[in-house]
């Protein structure tokens, strides 16, 4: 577990040889006993060059739940509590993932998502519980400066159009209320 309840930074056991390694990247009965019980309907994949930064996005009503993994490189993986029930609600956690330690992060439903690459290129491979809706995609601005996220940035970040122009922390406890 971590700070935020239900976000969970997942282990797997790496066996390794002079032949290269073999881990079991999701295993349901390992999962429910970590109290991941969600079907995923859909796996995703990115690359993304160095100084790139996506997010913060999450869904409106298809709310997804998220498995992160990085296949190549290294992130700055960065979840957000959005839910307004819970007590660290605006809350942020920064968690690096590489392809070195294989660790995953379980993200569930109720939180923006978003990450910067520090590595020359990353691969990231992910698992969601729903079908990307994009008319339910929202982003939150990754600077917001009330939710005060430290980055680890090297420069100006790399944004698409869209998270240029993502909504305040502000914004979205209005549409909430």
């Amino acid at each position: 577990m971590t700070e935020l309840q239900g976000v969970v930074v997942i282990e797997p056991e790496v066996f390794s040889d002079a032949r290269g390694y073999f881990l079991e990247t999701y295993n349901a009965k390992k999962f429910a006993e970590a109290g991941i019980n969600e079907p995923f309907v859909q796996d995703n994949q990115s690359r993304s060059k160095r100084g790139v930064l996506r997010g913060l996005h999450y869904q409106m009503e298809q709310a997804q739940g998220k498995l992160i993994r990085v296949l190549q490189g290294e992130i700055f993986d960065v979840v957000v509590d959005l839910r307004v029930e819970s007590s660290t609600f605006g809350k942020w956690s920064g968690f690096n993932l590489s392809d070195r330690e294989h660790k995953q992060l379980w993200i569930p439903k109720g939180f923006a998502h978003g990450f910067y690459t520090l590595s020359e290129t990353v691969d990231i491979a992910y698992k969601v519980t729903e079908f990307y809706a994009p008319q339910q995609e929202r982003v939150i601005l990754w600077s917001d400066s009330d939710l005060g996220i430290h980055w680890p940035l090297r420069g100006e970040p790399l944004l698409s159009a869209k998270d240029q122009a993502g909504q305040t922390f502000r914004e979205f406890k209005k549409i909430g209320e």
